[in-house]
């Protein structure tokens, strides 16, 4: 598929969005990057590291987040998509389920649009895409954690996502999916995911996993927001063995060099 001015093969590699949050309160890296030298300096880092994708977002979407407005949103946002245009060669990605904000970075060269509701929460976004003919990540999630049969409800539940953007008249080859660890999802929810990573390939998308640092890791290992890292790799190393063809991830370095190392291993296999 092609994200921006650039082809990803996504049947035979795994790629790295790197996580560009503009916030005072994500979960990991609240307030670190939302001043724009800072920012711009940790771009260069991740893109010298071997980031694929930039992920930029201006709302924490955490587990109890407060929602901010729309306007706060874009002036987080634009700016910063606008300098990393002018200043590297990379695909941008906006992270937000707001049309109006979409939109906004869009205009600002942006593009991909992340939505974690999967085109379910805000029914401008489906349209907006196919308008700038961009591609997008529909992740899974629901409002509450409430199933009766639960990898095949997820399963049906990003099925209706597709079929949103389908009937927006949205390509095949401009949709990616995420199954959305960590939202609408119990702990152990989130450990059956990942135990049915592949299950998700049957509906014929590049998948992207993202679980960067995410509680499930804290929970498991009984380790801080600052001590997950090891937790991530693993889960990246089974992305790659389940033929993902994206991990959104913040430490972009080590999750590239555990890529290449199951990857090595897998075409030997």
């Amino acid at each position: 598929m092609k994200i921006g001015n650039r082809e990803f093969d996504t049947k035979h590699h795994t790629y790295i969005m790197g996580i560009l949050n503009v916030t005072p309160d994500s979960f990991s890296d609240g307030g670190k990057w939302d001043d724009y030298d800072a920012a711009m300096h940790h771009t260069e880092e991740m893109l010298n590291s071997g980031c694929d994708i930039l992920d930029i977002g201006g709302e924490s979407t955490r587990p109890g987040h407060q929602q901010i407005s729309e306007e706060e949103e874009i002036s987080r946002v634009t700016p910063l998509i606008e300098a990393v245009k002018k200043n590297f060669d990379v695909p941008i990605s906006v992270d937000t389920y707001k049309s109006k904000v979409a939109e906004a970075a869009l205009q600002a060269g942006a593009d991909m649009v992340n939505d974690i509701w999967g085109f379910q929460y805000d029914e401008a976004m489906a349209s907006l895409v196919k308008k700038y003919d961009v591609a997008c990540c529909l992740m899974h999630n629901r409002n509450e954690a409430v199933y009766e049969n639960f990898i095949e409800d997820m399963y049906q539940d990003l099925k209706k996502c597709i079929d949103t953007a389908k009937a927006a008249g949205i390509a095949d080859d401009k949709i990616v999916l995420d199954p959305g660890v960590g939202f609408g999802k119990t702990y152990e929810m989130n450990l059956d995911v990942m135990k049915h990573l592949d299950r998700f390939n049957d509906l014929g998308y590049p998948m992207l996993l993202g679980t960067s640092r995410k509680s499930m890791i804290g929970l498991t290992l009984d380790l801080p927001v600052t001590e997950r890292e090891e937790g991530t790799l693993v889960t990246t190393v089974m992305a790659v063995q389940c033929g993902y063809g994206f991990v959104r991830v913040h430490d972009t370095e080590k999750n590239r060099r555990a890529i290449l190392m199951t990857e090595a291993i897998l075409k030997r296999a």
